[in-house]
């Protein structure tokens, strides 16, 4: 399996047509749960490590942040976003989740990469990385 050690920076842009799920749904009240507007953030992992998490977008399916996050790798394989619903009471509901390998990024050999991810419930998620000599 390929490793990534670097410099990694990647833009959270948008979301689009978040779905709420079951669960994000059971203290809605009313007929229409299918206008139930989320709480959406993104929580970005590489590997198991957690390297940054976007504000809540409050009332909304379709979110866009531009949150730029900057970190150093080591020995990284894969980054992880996770969208969830930022639950008033309890734990925050988990609405989707994207995971995009390095080994993919990595493919073209070049020192910098950057391209738009539109994976599930992204938009875009714009990565760019950086190889250190």
């Amino acid at each position: 399996m390929v490793v990534f050690n670097g410099l990694l920076k990647i833009k959270i842009c948008e979301a689009v047509s978040l779905k709420p799920t079951a669960w994000s749904l059971r203290h809605a009240v009313g007929p229409r749960p299918q206008t139930f507007l989320l709480d959406p953030y993104i929580a970005l992992n590489v590997d198991d490590s957690r390297i940054g998490q976007t504000a809540t977008k409050q009332k909304t399916n379709s979110p866009a942040w531009h949150d730029e996050f900057v970190t150093d790798v080591c020995n990284g394989r894969k980054i992880e976003l996770a969208v969830f619903h930022d639950a008033p009471i309890g734990y925050d509901d988990f609405v989707a989740n994207c995971t995009i390998q390095f080994e993919e990024l990595l493919q073209n050999g070049s020192r910098h990469f950057e391209d738009w991810w539109p994976r599930m419930a992204f938009e875009y998620c714009q990565t760019q990385i950086c190889k250190l000599s």
